[in-house]
């Protein structure tokens, strides 16, 4: 059984404070995580194994469900919780209508629901009523500072401020660095995650000294042993570049006018040589270039990416990944990868620290 937030929080109180000391912070007592590293939705490569490795391991999985069914939905989350007592979120896309899948989600005892894209304020109050002995915290993805203040106004508990260099679908324009800060600014004592661009422990930081609380990764964790993706799709960003994505409207057959951020790969490098033309247009639209569970065609220009179901060229489908791509060398299991962000962080803070004593010192 899952605990309650109100519980976990009372058993991470008494747990030892040496090991990664200097990454408690105040989303860690929020949440109930040991760790500021939050597993970034990332569709439907996340899964119950996914989220309940970075779970276990001290961060905070995120367990996508838009484009699962609401059977699936309620299904995948009952999956989730037997393989870890620790707290997990959900995250919902608010361009379609969401309520009847996040009371799902709630019903099923998501404490953590996090909402992107859309306007997230009846969506909030939903979450937030619905909470009897424990409260339903928030997280709600922002742009720029004045998504964050509507997103705070409107009761959000966590803010998570999406830089332009993430992979995934990206509405922004405004990067991380420059973003994270003024979304401090405005967030008037609201936790922030810094996320886009963060795939190591140097990245998450530079998070913490930006101002915020702690770090999403979608990319880093995509390579996961666990995530459910294709394993042609893992190695591609694995040999990736920071120079070898491309944001634009490309990949929008299921979700129209929603820019993205993708690997560059044979359908984007012809739909460029093509001029990038708009929706009916595209070199090769509407041709089925692979088939999906029980032989769903995926044809190019979907927004479908290649999971483990996906049979045919994988290459040609959406290879959603961030500029940290550059930063992401091998394959490892989930555990592994928020103990390696833990102490690449912690070393990188107490480097910054000594080097700031150092300083003090010669003057």
């Amino acid at each position: 059984m899952q605990l309650s937030f109100t519980l976990y929080r009372i058993i991470q109180a008494a747990q030892p404070s040496g090991l990664f000391s200097m990454l408690n912070t105040s989303l860690c007592d929020l949440l109930g995580v040991r760790l500021p590293i939050i597993q970034a939705p990332i569709g439907s490569a996340s899964c119950p194994a996914l989220v309940a490795a970075v779970s276990n391991a001290g961060g905070l999985g995120m367990l996508a469900v838009t484009w699962r069914s609401i059977d699936e939905t309620r299904q995948a989350i009952r999956e989730t919780k037997p393989r870890t007592d620790r707290p997990f979120g959900v995250n919902i896309v608010l361009e379609w209508p969401q309520k009847e899948r996040l009371e799902v989600c709630l019903e099923e005892g998501a404490e953590v629901v996090s909402l992107f894209w859309g306007e997230p304020a009846e969506l909030t109050s939903l979450a937030h009523d619905a909470g009897a002995l424990v409260m339903n915290l928030v997280m709600n993805t922002v742009s720029s500072a004045a998504e964050a203040e509507a997103a705070a106004a409107a009761g959000a508990d966590v803010l998570v401020a999406q830089g332009w260099e993430a992979g995934g679908h990206v509405p922004g324009e405004v990067s991380t660095l420059a973003l994270t800060p003024r979304v401090v600014d405005v967030a008037d004592g609201v936790p922030v995650v810094a996320a886009g661009g963060i795939a190591d422990g140097r990245g998450v930081a530079a998070a913490l000294a930006l101002g915020a609380s702690g770090a999403m990764l979608g990319t880093r964790f995509l390579t996961s042993a666990e995530a459910s993706v294709h394993a042609e799709y893992k190695q591609r960003v694995v040999g990736a570049s920071e120079t070898d994505t491309a944001h634009g409207v490309i990949f929008d057959g299921g979700w129209p006018d929603a820019p993205h951020r993708v690997l560059r790969n044979r359908t984007v490098k012809e739909w460029e040589e093509a001029g990038c033309p708009t929706s009916g247009s595209r070199p090769g639209e509407g041709e089925v270039v692979a088939t999906g569970a029980n032989g769903t065609p995926v044809r190019r220009y979907d927004d479908a990416i290649p999971t483990l179901d996906v049979e045919g060229n994988a290459e040609d489908l959406a290879l959603y990944a961030g500029q940290s791509s550059g930063l992401v060398r091998d394959v490892m299991p989930a555990k592994e990868i928020v103990k390696e962000l833990a102490s690449e962080a912690e070393e990188a803070l107490h480097r910054t620290s000594t080097l700031g004593s150092q300083e003090k010192d010669a003057l």
